[in-house]
């Protein structure tokens, strides 16, 4: 039995006779690795950071039309930022599975990286010793197309032990998913079950908790002044931010899952004026909702406390992301996700983490269990990795974990 030759399928399906259903999806998953990495080639050439619509939109064609020749009903959402700048579709992949009455399964993913326009084009896709390397190779790329292999290894298996399998792709995870949030919410609120496709860690491990973020603009109005001729009439928003800087960044070690951060600084325009104008970004990490609530009230505090006479400071939040904290039913997750990797001949656990993804937006809803891209490294930087070795194992514990958890 043969399927139709083209990149992403596999041309010569295995026997499975006498295999166990691990196995089975197992030599699925191996039967399209060749079509897994022309597939990786063609998705890492494509610039498609946040801000690049089309770019986004053409990895978006990309997994509409895998996903819709997998039997999967596609459905896109043109996607806008809060001012308005287009972003790429939101992508929401849905097909029936045999079980009426089993689970509903939410794949999460997404299509942005953080790369600007040309790096596609100067580190295009780099295979050394088993690794490879390239913008976007494991965020989000490598686990996108797990996802995408995974799918068609059911597929192949000939059954679909679900109720349904949803998989939705994001155009703005990077930016901290604003346009996309009420799809992931919503979806999540419908589901079963979450698996987020971000990359294993370094070390192979699954990801069950996550710190929530929270993004801060805080504005330090004073009063401008001649500063030679009467700087004693200005109040120095400039003097007032470096004191704000200073206590923002003793917060660290209050509460022991905080982290605070001051990352951007604006402050003045000459040198003979007193600055009447200084801004801050800044982000506040953490592992609870309750530490979060506390070191936001404690950021608001400062704020409220004027270090120079004269001035004042207002605080805008324009992105958060809720924190992902370990649930029972996450457990019982990563328990079937071990008993699958043991069939494999390997072994996982779930850690915590200080990254935020979509999962935890979908965490508040449903349980989930992220870290189910293949193994990789090095996020953000010239040097992202990809263990393409990782790619066959964990995109049959990914395909295995699906049919486990939507048979209930």
């Amino acid at each position: 039995m043969s399927t139709p030759a083209h990149p992403g399928c596999a041309t010569d399906l295995p026997s499975t006779t006498g295999l166990s259903a691990t196995e089975q999806l197992e030599r699925h998953v191996q039967a399209r690795y060749d079509g897994f990495l022309a597939d990786l080639a063609r998705l890492v050439s494509v610039d498609c950071g946040s801000w690049n619509a089309e770019g986004v939109n053409q990895v978006a064609d990309f997994c509409a039309d895998r996903l819709a020749s997998l039997g999967f009903t596609v459905t896109r959402t043109p996607a806008r930022a809060d001012d308005g700048r287009p972003l790429g579709d939101i992508v929401v992949a849905r097909r029936r599975g045999d079980l009426p009455h089993g689970r509903r399964i939410l794949l999460l993913a997404h299509m942005d990286t953080v790369y600007d326009d040309g790096t596609a084009a100067s580190r295009p896709l780099r295979i050394e010793d088993g690794i490879a390397y390239g913008p976007g190779v494991t965020d989000d790329k490598g686990g996108l197309l797990a996802g995408v292999t995974a799918a068609a290894a059911i597929t192949d298996s000939g059954r679909h032990p679900y109720a349904e399998l949803v998989f939705l792709l994001t155009p703005d995870e990077e930016i901290s998913s604003d346009a996309s949030r009420p799809a992931i919410e919503q979806l999540a609120a419908e589901a079963d079950y979450a698996l987020c496709l971000e990359a294993a860690r370094e070390n192979g491990d699954l990801v069950w908790a996550r710190k929530g973020i929270a993004d801060l603009h805080l504005t330090v109005s004073g009063r401008a002044a001649h500063s030679g001729v009467e700087p004693e009439r200005g109040a120095n928003a400039a003097l007032a931010a470096a004191h704000l800087v200073v206590a923002l960044q003793g917060l660290n070690g209050r509460w022991p899952g905080v982290t605070v951060n001051v990352g951007v600084v604006h402050a003045g325009s000459r040198t003979n004026v007193v600055c009447a104008e200084a801004r801050l970004e800044l982000e506040v990490r953490a592992a609870t909702t309750d530490e979060m609530d506390a070191a936001l009230a404690a950021v608001e505090a400062l704020a409220a406390r004027p270090f120079v006479p004269g001035t004042s400071v207002s605080v805008h939040r324009p992105a958060a992301w809720p924190p992902m904290a370990p649930r029972d039913e996450a457990a019982g997750m990563l328990a079937q996700a071990r008993e699958i990797a043991t069939e494999l001949g390997f072994e996982v656990t779930a850690v915590a983490t200080g990254g935020a993804a979509d999962a935890n937006l979908a965490s508040s809803h449903v349980p989930v269990l992220d870290g189910l891209g293949p193994i990789g490294g090095g996020d953000h930087s010239p040097a992202e990795w990809l263990d393409l070795t990782s790619v066959v194992p964990r995109t049959t514990l990914l395909a295995a974990l699906i049919t486990r958890l939507g048979a209930g």
